[in-house]
């Protein structure tokens, strides 16, 4: 419907859009927060806050062997280099899940290791 007055309506390409327009507590980090939520992850900081402090929680031996790949609610989905990684997984499974839960606002109750293609 076009506008015969000489104020732009809402559907204007007019509008200027620049940060003015976003509520004042809009931020990148909240808009990458909403995304992910949106597309069915968590919220930014568990995500890079795992992924950021990875060796640490797991130690060099592990981490040099496997790797976080995204955070899917309460599952942490890691691949490792070579399957008996991931059988070594199974057994580390509950003391890893407790230690990251700790360090992150999301609680992380399982692990699904996937082995990667060489």
């Amino acid at each position: 419907m076009m506008n015969h007055s000489n104020t732009p309506d809402d559907t204007s390409d007019d509008r200027r859009n620049d940060t003015n327009d976003l509520p004042p507590h809009t931020t990148l980090q909240g808009q990458l927060t909403r995304l992910l939520q949106s597309l069915g992850s968590d919220d930014a900081d568990s995500v890079t806050g795992v992924f950021g402090a990875w060796r640490e929680l797991v130690g060099d031996s592990v981490a040099a062997h496997v790797q976080p790949v995204r955070l899917d609610h309460a599952t942490l989905v890691v691949e490792v280099d070579d399957p008996s990684w991931a059988t070594e997984l199974r057994f580390l499974e509950a003391s890893l899940c407790a230690k990251i839960s700790s360090f992150t606002t999301t609680p992380v109750t399982a692990l699904e290791v996937r082995v990667k293609r060489r």
